[in-house]
């Protein structure tokens, strides 16, 4: 698959770039610079490891009708080694994720502040609320902050200066589980492990396969 694409990608060098940043005026060039550039995103990937000046090489290659360097038995046999390679770094990470988050988890636990269900949630009441709670049915608009064990926030509803507003029904386990345990005007913050948040998959470039995660969560209102 990476091999593919990157016969279809466009790159340029830094030197390039600046060579030809002025001169974008005709559609084709700005409609090459676009395909360019979004492919060049697609590849945008942890722990891909690739070659520029090779890839620029394919591109040309490909664009020129030229006759590929390696045979499809050749272009198979890479991908099946890249991809082998990041799964072996994807499972080791995930491992190493579960093991930090159960013992994070573990010592939090303990603390008189702590509480933690049968699910293995736990929550800690930072205020108390006065309103309604929450069915799984409702939609809530939340005030929210998530980070990750090692304390590094990876969204805040409180930097975009709004509050969400999301169906219950459509979010993590952890978050429509901790979410019901509040009234109306509440504000806990959750500890919520791997299996009860993103799980082995992660969520894009800042949630790891595995990852644990922090949420100071505030209910402002049950639509």
């Amino acid at each position: 698959m990476y091999v593919r694409i990157a016969f279809m990608c466009a790159a340029m060098t830094a030197t390039s770039l600046a060579a030809h940043a002025q001169e974008l005026e005709s559609q084709t060039e700005k409609f090459s610079y676009t395909m360019g550039y979004q492919m060049g995103l697609s590849l945008q990937r942890p722990g891909l490891e690739l070659d520029e000046e090779v890839l620029v090489q394919a591109l040309r290659d490909a664009l020129g009708g030229a006759a590929p360097k390696l045979s499809r038995n050749e272009m198979d046999a890479a991908i099946a080694e890249q991809r082998a390679r990041l799964e072996g770094e994807r499972q080791e990470k995930a491992g190493a994720n579960l093991a930090r988050g159960e013992a994070f988890l573990e010592e939090n636990g303990q603390r008189d502040a702590v509480t933690e269900t049968d699910s293995g949630l736990q929550y800690e009441v930072l205020s108390e609320g006065d309103g309604g709670r929450p069915t799984a049915a409702d939609t809530v608009v939340v005030h929210y902050e998530g980070s990750l064990i090692d304390g590094s926030v990876f969204d805040s509803s409180y930097e975009r200066g709004n509050p969400a507003t999301l169906p219950l029904n459509g979010v993590i386990q952890g978050w429509q589980e901790g979410l019901q345990l509040m009234k109306e005007g509440a504000k806990y913050k959750f500890y919520i492990p791997a299996e009860l948040a993103y799980g082995e998959s992660g969520a894009g470039q800042r949630i790891g396969p595995n990852e644990a995660l922090i949420f100071e969560v505030e209910l402002v209102e049950i639509k």
